[in-house]
Formats: structure tokens, C-alpha cells, sequence
């Protein structure tokens, strides 16, 4: 069967090719840059995007949220359950 998406580009609000589990870390880098987290305990985000700037959020709710990033840092993250969408 045709792939209907092999050229479909991998914008933030295109549909997700794959999701992994991301577990916060200061020093090591997600498999694969991530464009979007699902988090399933509210609370903070600070992550390094896909240019290398880190950022950090103000308390979330539990949802989505698009923001590229490569990293997500354990240090100044309070929220859990974190998938993040390729």
C-alpha cells in the first residue's frame, strides 16, 4: 500500500509520525527531536528546543503542548508522565 504522508512535511501541527517516552535529563539528548509533549501530571517544562536555546514554562495543565525540542531537562521539570511526538 502507498504511504500517503512520505511527503508530507513535519510541522507542529501536522499529525505525529511516532511518539517516545521521555524521561528528563540534564545531560543526555531525546533519541530523535520531538515537536510536541503530551504531559500527564501537571507542572514544568524546561527543555532545550532544536536550535539549542533552553526554555522553561510556567506551571501546565495536564495536555499537549507543540515546542520543539531535543531535550527536556530534569532540572526545573515538575510535570510527569511526558511523551513526546515526532
Amino acid at each position: 500500500m502507498a504511504n500517503r504522508f512520505a511527503g508530507a512535511e513535519k510541522g507542529v501541527t501536522a499529525a505525529a509520525f511516532g511518539a517516545v517516552a521521555v524521561t528528563p535529563s540534564d545531560s543526555a539528548d531525546l533519541a530523535e527531536d520531538v515537536r510536541a509533549l503530551t504531559i500527564g501530571t501537571a507542572g514544568t517544562v524546561r527543555y532545550v528546543s532544536s536550535d539549542g536555546v533552553t526554555y522553561a514554562t510556567a506551571e501546565l495543565p495536564i495536555g499537549t503542548y507543540p515546542m520543539f525540542a531535543r531535550r527536556i531537562l530534569a532540572t526545573g521539570t515538575t510535570a510527569g508522565k511526558i511523551t513526546g511526538w515526532i
